[in-house]
């Protein structure tokens, strides 16, 4: 069995989408301060976080595109095992749309199918190119509301990007959201390390989300394994 690790690290400051609050991440109690409190018999440290919950590589919930959608404590957890396939999109210029045939092109190139009750995950190259500069949040291309479309044609759970958002940035991102709800998928953000699956056929991919009551989405440890 072979796991690829696909999960941003999270770390104090890591990069948020624009407009959300920081990742804080510190120490609560050091091993001195502990040793200290106990009477010089042991040290225990403890960390805090305060962070949004679509920190680093994140799922949304229905509920982060409508108050009538799914918070993520009730988001099934077997849309969160699934088997799937990743697509070489890193030809795709920064900002540009990814259109339906772009997919069909990637997919046909890739000699896979989209797994029904699965997931595709887009390689873009976007993190790799551009992580953790400031143009990692604004020179994203993603998929346009066509190609949502597509992939819900296609019956899938959701699908993947290693980008902050899964459109461009502005108006055709927002659609996408839109569209996501009514089309009863949903999508994983800020991935990274997906050129690691080019190349290697279906994995089932991992990704569990904490349990946030009434929660709009949450980080994941996403994961794809082979040999499962």
């Amino acid at each position: 069995m072979k796991i690829v690790d696909l999960s941003r690290e999270l770390y104090h400051r890591t990069p948020t989408y624009p407009g959300q609050p920081p990742v804080i991440h510190g120490v609560w109690k050091s091993h001195e301060d502990s040793f200290a409190e106990s009477g010089n018999v042991h040290g225990m440290q403890s960390m805090f976080i305060s962070m949004p919950d679509h920190a680093g590589t994140h799922i949304d919930a229905p509920r982060h595109f409508g108050k009538a959608g799914m918070p993520i404590n009730e988001y099934p957890l077997e849309n969160c095992i699934v088997p799937g396939i990743c697509l070489d999109l890193r030809h795709i210029a920064p900002r540009a749309e990814i259109a339906p045939s772009d997919l069909e092109r990637a997919v046909e190139k890739a000699g896979l199918v989209v797994p029904k009750g699965g997931t595709v995950l887009l390689c873009t190259g976007h993190h790799e190119r551009t992580f953790p500069r400031k143009e990692y949040a604004t020179d994203n291309s993603g998929v346009n509301v066509a190609a949502t479309e597509w992939l819900a044609r296609q019956g899938v759970v959701h699908f993947g990007i290693d980008s902050m958002r899964p459109g461009p940035e502005g108006t055709v991102n927002t659609l996408v959201h839109k569209a996501c709800l009514e089309l009863d998928i949903t999508h994983i953000e800020s991935l990274c390390n997906l050129e690691a699956l080019l190349g290697q056929g279906q994995f089932t991919f991992i990704g569990l989300p904490m349990k946030w009551r009434d929660g709009t989405g949450s980080p994941i440890r996403a994961v794809a394994v082979f040999g499962l």
